[in-house]
């Protein structure tokens, strides 16, 4: 299991286009990933599950991964969420 802190710095946050963007990729590794903040755990793989968290720009997350390619996976998806855009 691979876990990682992570800063949100998208601009909208991981909202609607931004979280699909995110789920999308999420659904790219065969480890099972989960994002959590404040305590409330979710699959990375789930649009509903992601967009329930309501993460805003700022905001601190946990992502972790569990599997074959678990170090690219939580790689990959933090810097999705580094991305100044």
């Amino acid at each position: 299991m691979v876990e990682k802190q992570v800063k949100v710095l998208l601009k909208t946050g991981l909202q609607a286009r931004q979280a699909a963007l995110f789920v999308q990729e999420a659904n790219r590794y065969s480890a099972d990933i989960y994002l959590e903040k404040d305590n409330k755990k979710v699959n990375a793989k789930s649009i509903m599950g992601v967009m329930s968290l309501a993460i805003s720009k700022g905001t601190d997350v946990k992502v972790s991964a569990d599997g074959l390619d678990e170090e690219k996976a939580v790689d990959s998806l933090s810097q999705i969420m580094q991305q100044e855009v």
